[in-house]
C-alpha cells in the first residue's frame, strides 16, 4: 500500500526572506483570489526525482490539463508512460504499455491513499481558505527572486506519515502555479516544475475520459 500510495502522490505537484505574519496572511488571500479565476489550466512539466538509493535524479517530461473544480489529466512520459486522470467520482491511473489500469473510488464516504493524494494535487488550485485548511496546514512562507515558496503538512495522519511535506511556488505578481515539491519520510523528494503554462485554454472534454481499449485490464485495489 505504501508503495502504491507514492506512485499516486507522484502522479498528482538561493537566500529566501521570510515573510511576516501579516504579509504572509495577505499573500495567500492573494492568491486564493487568484484562483477564483482559474476554469482552466494546462501546462508541460519537468519532474525530477531524487532517491536515496540511486545517486543521479531521475528525470521525466510530461503534459498536464486541469478543469476546475476538479477534473485533470497528468500525463507522465513522452510518450505517456503513466496516465493519472480524474473524474467527478474515480480516479484512473493508466499504464498504456502494459495494458493496465487502476480505479480509486472518490465518493463522499471512500478514504484512503488516493483521496489523501487528491488532497496534494489539488493544493495547486485551490478555491478557497476553507478548502486550503480542510486538507493542508501552513508551516511556512518564503520569497526570493519574485517567487514565493509556501511548505505545507498534510492533515490527514496517514498521508503526514509518508509524505511530511509539500511545497507550492507560485509568482508574486500574477500568482501562477511554478512549481510542486513533495518530500517523502524515507528521504526522497519529486520536484515538478511548470513551463508553457495556459491560463483558461478551451478543453475537450474527452481529455478526462478514461476511453480504455477492450483488451486493458482494469484493477480496483481498494475493493480487495
Amino acid at each position: 500500500m505504501e508503495k502504491r500510495f507514492n506512485i499516486i502522490l507522484v502522479m498528482l505537484w538561493g537566500m529566501a526572506v521570510s515573510a511576516s505574519a501579516a504579509d504572509t496572511n495577505a499573500v495567500l488571500e492573494a492568491w486564493l483570489a487568484g484562483q477564483a479565476k482559474i476554469h482552466s489550466w494546462s501546462a508541460d512539466f519537468v519532474q525530477t526525482r531524487h532517491l536515496k538509493t540511486i545517486t543521479q535524479p531521475l528525470v521525466s517530461e510530461g503534459k498536464l490539463w486541469f478543469s476546475a473544480p476538479c477534473q485533470f489529466r497528468w500525463e507522465l512520459g513522452i510518450p505517456a508512460k503513466t496516465i493519472a486522470l480524474r473524474q467527478t467520482n474515480s480516479l484512473f491511473i493508466i499504464y498504456p504499455g502494459r495494458k493496465r489500469a487502476e480505479q480509486y473510488p472518490l465518493d463522499k464516504e471512500s478514504t484512503g491513499p488516493a483521496k489523501d493524494a487528491l488532497a496534494i494535487f489539488e493544493a495547486g488550485f485551490p478555491r478557497s481558505r476553507k478548502e486550503l485548511d480542510q486538507n493542508l496546514h501552513l508551516v511556512s512562507m518564503l520569497e526570493s527572486n519574485g517567487v514565493w515558496t509556501v511548505a505545507f503538512e498534510p492533515n490527514s495522519s496517514n498521508c503526514r506519515r509518508f509524505l511530511p511535506i509539500i511545497q507550492v511556488s507560485f509568482r508574486s505578481n500574477d500568482f501562477s502555479l511554478v512549481a510542486t515539491e513533495l518530500h517523502f519520510s524515507e528521504g526522497s523528494s519529486v520536484h515538478t516544475r511548470f513551463t508553457n503554462a495556459v491560463l483558461n485554454p478551451l478543453l475537450d472534454g474527452g481529455l478526462f475520459s478514461p476511453k480504455l481499449p477492450a483488451d486493458f485490464i482494469v484493477n480496483q485495489p481498494l475493493s480487495k
